[in-house]
């Protein structure tokens, strides 16, 4: 990497930056988070961490002037009061990542007694740093983070509240097994050559906990005839696709101070009707008790957050004997989601991914029946003439296609979620007649999600959202081989996530043209210091994306695009062309930049073609794209191997955007 600068840090010490861009000061940062998996990476490139039971904080320090928030953007200035001064004493420009906790005798934190805390009196107070995202005009967060670690040990001068966490190497085992033994709630995984990819919750930071706990809303409480306390329990529920899940019902684990501090902060938020997506039956009798105690509800809007520990969930998905660990005033209620840890692989290629939604998948649909019914997501789908032939050629048929997509769900799902769709419909195969839908308002399920649209002719229509695997199974039941997903989300319709550069052969060009037209296409991306991802577009060309975060709207994006274009064709002038109609590009490769507008749409990665050999558009490492590469080689029936082997190759198309202003400045434009 190329030396940026030295930069002095306040204690007079020099620490050498590589590779680190000038930045302006962050106004804001999310948090990067770290998924749940069952066990800890057994590679060495790992770091291991405690995971702390605390509230998660980013310190924006400007010398004596320290904001310190939480996950969600709420200050704690005024309720950890202690920590603002000493982090005020370090006198640092700096941005910090870590965990506050109040740490008990024996070096465990305890949750409980960080909620409870109200003064200095009431426990010992501690900031743990553990990332360090920015520093004196530097944006460090590119940087792997084994460096960052490096200069936050270089630059942080401990107080008695302010801690830089530990880290560890070697055993991931023996490191839990002592994590155990101390009563640590479990550990966090690390790869110590990730970059920081800000509210990304990716597969480069992994949690493993030696408990069950679980974040949950809370949408009302109930009290039992005669009894003594506030209240006899809480009822708590989950959020998926909006809707609130009732998981359990929560009558241990606080005491009385705290039911009377909980039961006045409930007055002010009860409503009439229960805010779940099915009421629970409180007074139900139990094989553990077949006479209850009789209990009135009273419902909640569903605004607080608390968490539980809980043995475990039972088939119906309710918790087993739930126990209060105290309130999460640090998270919103719409972003409490119900954690299941995911299996992991490792490959020399792809040291950490994903093997499927629930472990390696095997297939949805059995071999025999024409007609199945199955329950996605908590939603019954009819699959239907499973045994019609999709791909003649190949004999391959609607059962195989909806088998691959089950198995593929968990790596093209990312790329889907949210977004609005465009359904190309084969409803008799490729060979059949096949049609765009667009307008799902008269056949979409009611649970399913909606964009709307208004015509030219003045209709109002709906575009569909898709977000789990129900919404995927859903549409290629309908025949719809291929996904195809706008670039941006409802969340930022106007700000596409990411840029792409579609080569587009004519039939008189090469294969091995189009290939040498993505590597120099990889180059001039490379000069502007911007990493991008290369895929097989699963018929003659293949698809470049880089990463824009949402930070540019279509129109700027499709500006960038046409300069890197017109840069390609520069570099290859004899048979690439930026012409968009094919009367003015006859037998030239056409390096399309013109996929960078609003509402268009290009087969996702992972997505099946409807097209002979049933390939799929597959993300390739850049060592591939070279001779010999072939652009149907990748299939519905040899994809998943392949996907289960590399893992997710396109996640960082997702992660933190480019910056154009610094690459325009770099193209002299």
């Amino acid at each position: 990497m190329i030396i940026r600068g030295y930069i002095a840090d306040m204690a007079l010490k020099t620490v050498k930056i590589h590779g680190a861009n000038q930045s302006p000061f962050p106004k804001q940062v999310k948090p990067m988070l770290a998924t749940l998996v069952e066990t800890p990476p057994a590679e060495k490139d790992w770091i291991y961490e405690i995971k702390w039971d605390g509230y998660r904080a980013l310190a924006f320090c400007k010398g004596n002037k320290v904001d310190l928030v939480s996950r969600n953007q709420k200050s704690f200035n005024d309720k950890f009061y202690p920590l603002v001064p000493a982090l005020e004493r370090l006198n640092l420009q700096a941005v910090l990542d870590g965990e506050i906790v109040v740490v008990k005798e024996s070096g465990a934190a305890s949750f409980q007694d960080l909620q409870n805390w109200r003064s200095e009196a009431d426990g010992e107070l501690r900031y743990t740093v553990f990332d360090l995202l920015w520093l004196n005009g530097y944006d460090l967060m590119p940087l792997p983070l084994s460096e960052r670690k490096e200069i936050l040990k270089q630059l942080l001068q401990t107080d008695e509240n302010i801690l830089v966490n530990e880290f560890f190497t070697g055993s991931a085992s023996k490191i839990l097994g002592a994590a155990e033994k101390l009563g640590l709630e479990g550990i966090i995984a690390k790869k110590s050559d990730s970059a920081y990819t800000p509210g990304e919750r990716g597969y480069n930071w992994v949690k493993i906990k030696l408990q069950k706990r679980q974040e949950v809303v809370i949408g009302g409480y109930t009290i039992n005839d005669g009894t003594p306390k506030p209240f006899s329990a809480l009822l708590v529920g989950v959020y998926e696709n909006k809707v609130l899940h009732y998981i359990g019902k929560v009558g241990t684990g606080f005491n009385i101070k705290q039911q009377k501090e909980m039961l006045a902060q409930f007055k002010k938020l009860e409503i009439k009707n229960p805010p779940f997506s099915t009421t629970p039956d409180v007074n139900e009798p139990s094989r553990f008790r077949p006479n209850p105690p009789h209990a009135v509800v009273r419902w909640l809007s569903p605004k607080l957050v608390c968490e539980v520990s809980y043995i475990e969930l039972s088939s119906d998905g309710i918790m087993r004997h739930p126990s209060f660990k105290g309130m999460r005033i640090d998270k919103d209620a719409k972003d409490v989601h119900l954690e299941t840890p995911v299996l992991l692989e490792q490959s020399k290629s792809s040291p950490i991914k994903m093997k499927g939604i629930k472990g390696e998948r095997k297939t949805l649909l059995n071999p025999t029946e024409k007609t199945q019914v199955k329950e996605i997501n908590g939603h019954p789908l009819k699959f239907n003439n499973l045994d019609k032939v999709f791909w003649p050629q190949e004999g391959y048929t609607k059962r195989d296609l909806l088998n691959y997509y089950y198995q593929a769900a968990s790596y093209i799902l990312p790329y889907l979620k949210n977004r609005p769709q465009s359904l190309n419909r084969y409803p008799n195969g490729i060979q059949g007649l096949s049609f765009y839908q667009k307008d799902v308002t008269r056949y979409a399920p009611d649970w399913m999600e909606q964009f709307p649209y208004h015509t030219s002719d003045n209709k109002d229509k709906n575009y569909l959202i898709l977000q789990n695997e129900a919404d995927l199974l859903w549409m290629a039941n309908l025949g719809a081989i291929e996904m195809n997903p706008w670039n941006s989300t409802v969340e930022t319709p106007n700000n596409p996530d990411w840029c792409i550069i579609d080569i587009d052969p004519s039939e008189q060009n090469t294969f091995e043209q189009v290939i040498e037209t993505a590597q120099v296409t990889k180059t001039v991306f490379e000069t502007l210091k911007i990493k991008s991802y290369c895929k097989t577009s699963g018929s003659t060309g293949l698809h470049i994306y880089i990463p824009m975060g949402a930070l540019y709207t279509y129109e700027e994006c499709q500006l960038f695009a046409r300069l890197i274009a017109t840069q390609i064709h520069k570099e290859l002038p004899h048979y690439t062309s930026i012409e968009r109609f094919n009367k003015n590009r006859p037998g030239k490769v056409y390096v399309d930049f013109l996929q960078n507008r609003p509402k268009a749409t290009l087969a996702a990665p992972y997505s099946v073609r409807p097209k002979p050999g049933a390939p799929v558009s597959m993300p390739l490492h850049w060592d591939e794209v070279k001779k010999g590469l072939t652009p149907t080689q990748f299939t519905l029936k040899n994809a998943i191997q392949r996907m289960r082997r590399e893992g997710d190759l396109f996640n960082p198309v997702l992660g933190k955007g480019a910056n154009l202003e610094k690459a325009l400045k770099a193209l002299k434009i």
